[in-house]
């Protein structure tokens, strides 16, 4: 996940699902401007590059749809990957 952006994005509530419902809910954390921070299903240290679901499989597919939606459920983002190439909203 990138912030493109000169200043820093409160994501506290933001949350992260594939296509198959898997979600993630960032806890408290702010994503500076111009940086970026790789979500991990796995088990790990958070960092402010680095953020872990705690979970024990894999939810990503080969074919997947990652949707990012801010605290109140509005859609920011998806990416979906697969057969078809990227594509990104």
């Amino acid at each position: 996940m990138e912030n493109t952006g000169r200043h820093s994005v409160d994501l506290r509530g933001f949350t992260l699902t594939d296509k198959q419902g898997n979600r993630y809910r960032f806890r408290d954390f702010r994503l500076d401007g111009r940086s970026s921070v790789k979500v991990h299903t796995g088990h790990g240290r958070d960092t402010r590059r680095d953020v872990y679901q705690d979970r024990r499989h894999q939810i990503w597919d080969e074919r997947d749809t990652a949707t990012l939606r801010d605290n109140r459920g509005n859609i920011i983002d998806t990416q979906s990957w697969g057969r078809r190439g990227h594509h990104h909203r």
